[in-house]
């Protein structure tokens, strides 16, 4: 039987909530189940490239020279420590989605890179920018699920509306197979009422599935990028490693 690749993309046009951590959490929590996983670094600053060990400075190919056709995903993929595959990017990145506005199918141009490789992995997720301009409409094109990390706290999930219009119009105009896959909360306090009242809100307000369990806020989060690796990889027994792991158990299932 022919393996299916599930793309996701992790996606909050509201910086800080963790969409990075989460997709390399993930992707680390996946290999350790013998999945094959392809990272997608869309954010021109390149934190998720960075924070898996690669300098984005030193990377000659990025995702924004396969998005302007003039090299082939092949040619940009590197291998991290984690034993994750990723499509690195950096400041150059900017200048290529400048560059896409004026350009023919610019909404399907990742999804018809990543088309060519998709045989190769079980799973592809990306990471995408903090705003919801070309780049994430490109990746919301590829994907068939949208992950939706999020703060527990009173005005993170305030864009929540707006992150689903741009999802709606995707589905509607580009994307019909596109589908949320949930909320998952980041930097969770669970000792407060009003982290799980936040949780209650996004429910009752916005119909998501809130997924479980939720990533407990951490410092080691923080101290994992800095050696180039994952929590899983730095602090393996940590509840947040734990947690990352219970999730992707979850996408298994």
């Amino acid at each position: 039987m022919a393996r299916v690749t599930t793309t996701i993309s992790v996606v909050n046009q509201k910086g800080g909530v963790g969409k990075t951590t989460t997709v390399a959490s993930l992707g680390a929590a996946l290999v350790e189940r013998g999945q094959r996983v392809l990272l997608v670094d869309l954010d021109p600053q390149g934190g998720l490239t960075f924070s898996l060990g690669i300098d984005p400075e030193d990377v000659d190919v990025t995702v924004g020279d396969v998005l302007l056709g003039t090299n082939k995903a092949d040619d940009a993929i590197v291998v991290t420590e984690d034993g994750m595959h990723l499509l690195p990017s950096n400041i150059t990145v900017t200048q290529a989605e400048e560059g896409l506005v004026t350009r023919t199918g610019r909404e399907q141009r990742l999804r018809v890179a990543l088309d060519k490789v998709a045989a190769e992995y079980d799973w592809i997720l990306i990471d995408c920018p903090p705003t919801l301009g070309v780049l994430t409409v490109g990746a919301l094109s590829a994907s068939q699920q949208v992950l939706i990390p999020l703060q527990a706290e009173t005005l993170s999930h305030r864009g929540v509306g707006q992150l689903l219009d741009t999802i709606h119009d995707v589905k509607q105009f580009i994307n019909s197979g596109l589908e949320v896959l949930g909320v998952l909360p980041t930097m969770y306090d669970g000792r407060t009422r009003h982290a799980q009242a936040v949780l209650e809100a996004i429910e009752s307000t916005y119909g998501l599935t809130v997924l479980q369990p939720p990533i407990p806020k951490s410092i080691r989060f923080a101290e994992a990028p800095a050696i180039g690796r994952t929590i899983l990889g730095t602090s393996k027994t940590h509840k947040g490693a734990e947690a990352y792991r219970a999730v992707a158990a979850g996408l298994l299932d």
